[in-house]
């Protein structure tokens, strides 16, 4: 599990990496449902092996080029390099029954079941966007997970680039006045 600091300099060089390669790229935030009440009813230690399982279910359902973070408190963050649009919500709910089928063990012969919310976002390629808002779209789409009923999984649609890798080369591949020389 990444800590934050590694998680923003894994999201910077990702941003770097969609504005220059164009490939595409998904940000998924995802917040652990009504946490508080297990914290409130079960006891922090309770809440804390919330926490470590989740974290668990989350490493079990990314490739070894995910960064998976935790982002604070109850929330996580998932980078997903090389995530086409039509796989990302397919990632996300893979993510989502994983953790929802789990069962933690809070004591003797306690377990608990917990579920997740998720948003993701989708990084505009060919573009050098700004780390922060693309979070701050992700956590919108949270927001929205959360509004429409929690345990759920809600992604921005993906901003439509016009560029191709082919106008992309033509553009930044080969400079015109190399014929001058």
């Amino acid at each position: 599990l990444a800590n934050r600091r590694q998680f923003e300099l894994a999201l910077a060089r990702e941003v770097d990496r969609v504005a220059r390669a164009g490939e595409p790229a998904l940000v998924l935030m995802c917040d652990i449902d009504r946490f508080k009440s297990v914290n409130d009813t079960h006891g922090h230690a309770a809440g804390d092996l919330v926490i470590q399982s989740v974290a668990q279910s989350l490493m079990e359902c990314v490739r070894p080029m995910d960064t998976v973070s935790r982002f604070g408190g109850e929330e996580f963050a998932i980078i997903l390099p090389n995530c086409p649009p039509a796989f990302g919500q397919t990632v996300a709910e893979r993510i989502r029954r994983k953790v929802e089928q789990r069962e933690v063990a809070i004591g003797i012969n306690e377990t608990l079941k917990v579920t997740i919310s998720l948003g993701g976002a989708f990084a505009p390629q060919w573009v050098r966007s700004s780390a922060t808002l693309w979070i701050e779209r992700a956590d919108q789409q949270l927001y929205r997970a959360k509004a429409e009923g929690r345990n759920r999984a809600c992604l921005e649609m993906p901003p439509v680039s016009l560029v191709s890798a082919e106008e992309k080369g033509m553009l930044f591949g080969h400079s015109q006045f190399q014929d001058l020389e």
